[in-house]
Order: C-alpha cells, then sequence, then structure tokens
C-alpha cells in the first residue's frame, strides 16, 4: 500500500483530479450523433450535414453523424452509450427509455411533433375507409416506427380491424419512402406513413397522385423528438438543448436547416408526453 507525506498526498490528489479532468475534457471533444433510418441514406445524409456543422460552430466541439442499419440499431446505440445524440420517434425513443433503465432524456421535438400524424395511402379507388383494408396487402415502414406503424396499427384496431388477422398480407418497408414506393408499384395495396414525408413527396412531385392517395388521416399524437442519455454532463445538454432552441428560420442558416428537418421551430419536450405512445405500444403488444 502506498503511503504519502500530507503535501505529497495534497500533490497526488491534485494530479489525479487534473488527469480525470482532463480524461472528461477528452472524452467530450467529439459529439457522436444518429437517428433512425425512417428515409434513405441518402436523404439522412443530406439533412444531416448543416446541422452538424450548426452544431459545432454552436457547441466548440467536433460532431460526427453515424448512420444505423435500421431502428433497433438506433436505439441500442443510445442505450449502451455509443452515440451522445439521437433522432428518435415517439416509439423508439419508448423503447430507448425501457433499454437504457429509464435514462434516455428527450430535449427538444419539433413544434409539430407535438400534433403529428400518419397517413393510410392506396392506389385501389375502392378503398376509402381503414375498414376497407380487410383482404388487402398493406405495408407498413419499420416495425419500430412511430408513425409508420405502431400509431396506425393502434387506430386499426380502434376501427376493429386486425392487421395480423384480416390483412390477406402484412409487408414492412423499412423506411417511409419505400412504402408510398411500394404502393405506388402496385407491390401492396395500401400503406402508411408518416405525414411530413408524404407531404414532402407530394410537394417535390416525387408521387403521382391521380393513381396515390391519402383516404385515411390519424388524430395527432406527439411523435419526434432529439433524445440524449442521462449520463451526459448537464452543461453539454444545457448548450445542446439552447442551440436547437436558437435555431431562427429568419437567418439563412436557420431557413435551410429548419427546412431539412421539416420544422417551423424546435421546442423543449419531456417525458411525460411519450406515455400516451407507451400506452399504444403496450396495448398493441409490441412493448413487453
Amino acid at each position: 500500500m502506498l503511503a504519502f507525506s500530507g503535501a505529497r498526498a495534497a500533490r497526488f490528489l491534485v494530479a489525479m483530479v487534473l488527469s480525470m479532468s482532463g480524461w472528461a475534457v477528452h472524452a467530450q471533444t467529439v459529439l457522436k450523433v444518429t437517428a433512425i433510418p425512417d428515409e434513405s441514406p441518402t436523404e439522412l445524409m443530406r439533412k444531416a450535414a448543416p446541422l452538424v456543422k450548426y452544431l459545432e460552430k454552436s457547441l466548440g466541439m467536433k460532431v460526427e453523424f453515424t448512420p444505423v442499419t435500421d431502428y433497433a440499431a438506433a436505439v441500442e446505440a443510445l442505450a449502451s452509450k455509443q452515440v451522445d445524440l439521437a433522432w428518435f420517434g415517439g416509439f423508439t425513443f419508448v423503447q430507448a427509455n425501457v433499454r437504457s433503465g429509464g435514462k434516455a432524456v428527450p430535449l427538444v421535438q419539433r413544434a409539430e411533433d407535438a400534433q403529428f400524424r400518419s397517413v393510410f395511402i392506396t392506389s385501389n379507388p375502392a378503398v376509402k375507409a381503414l375498414t376497407d383494408l380487410k383482404g388487402k396487402s398493406v405495408s407498413f415502414g419499420s416495425p419500430s416506427s412511430t408513425s409508420g406503424h405502431l400509431m396506425p396499427r393502434s387506430y386499426l384496431l380502434q376501427a376493429q380491424v386486425d392487421p395480423d388477422k384480416d390483412f390477406k398480407r402484412v409487408a414492412y418497408s423499412g423506411a417511409h419512402d419505400a412504402t408510398i414506393a411500394a404502393v405506388a408499384a402496385g407491390k401492396v395495396e395500401a400503406g402508411a406513413l408518416n405525414s411530413s414525408v408524404w407531404e414532402k413527396f407530394v410537394a417535390e412531385g416525387k408521387v403521382d397522385t391521380a393513381k396515390v392517395k391519402v383516404f385515411y388521416t390519424t388524430p395527432g399524437y406527439y411523435d419526434y423528438n432529439w433524445t440524449v442519455h442521462a449520463d451526459m454532463p448537464l452543461v453539454l445538454r444545457e448548450k445542446l438543448t439552447q442551440a436547437f432552441l436558437s435555431l431562427d428560420g429568419s437567418t439563412a442558416e436557420g431557413k435551410e436547416i429548419l427546412a431539412l428537418q421539416r420544422a417551423t421551430r424546435f421546442i423543449a419536450t419531456r417525458t411525460e408526453n411519450y406515455q400516451g405512445i407507451e400506452q399504444a405500444a403496450r396495448s398493441a403488444g409490441l412493448l413487453k
């Protein structure tokens, strides 16, 4: 066992503290970011690029965006602290919170996420209501998608339509844009997806609305957010939050970032906002 004089012990402790502080600072020189792959990889990277640049300037540290292969990988990355910041849907946030033992902390959401919606689309003129989907082939997005699976399934069940029993076939496209493509190509007769992605495709002329139409829009619910792990230092957490809240659509930089994020502005959020999502997931048997 080491024995030190009072002065030497004091110097040793100071050295240890400085060493640990240096390690902590070094560990926080890079902010690692990911997002659920709800759109194509190229689209996710296009959306992330200006945001990464903005966060680097706001935080004074390097920011790296790391794509993941699927929704489950995004959940695991945040829960195991492989990344510091993750863009989640409401359901993936709930999954991450459960997986991490309650240590997922939602910081901000888009103003639009307080009343988010899903749409059901079809190329079949005979499909005009949720009950008309019985006996049809229908595509969801990812099984872990809030707006592309969980909430559409929840509203189907409320309409007395059980996808696992009443559909001719259930498909999972993996992403919202892929669901649109599947319906447009006739691979399935209908699909459920994020209303924001649908509106973007319509605005950009990427879907023929004479052939593919929305026949049902869900009521609003809380959805996407930017989440960190509870072990992130409070100072960094507050700087991140402020960076998002400070995005201003009246500036060129803010306008570009908000447009790519399909947001008018970001607002603070909290775990309690997603209790409805958790209840829906448990009721649908998608969360044990």
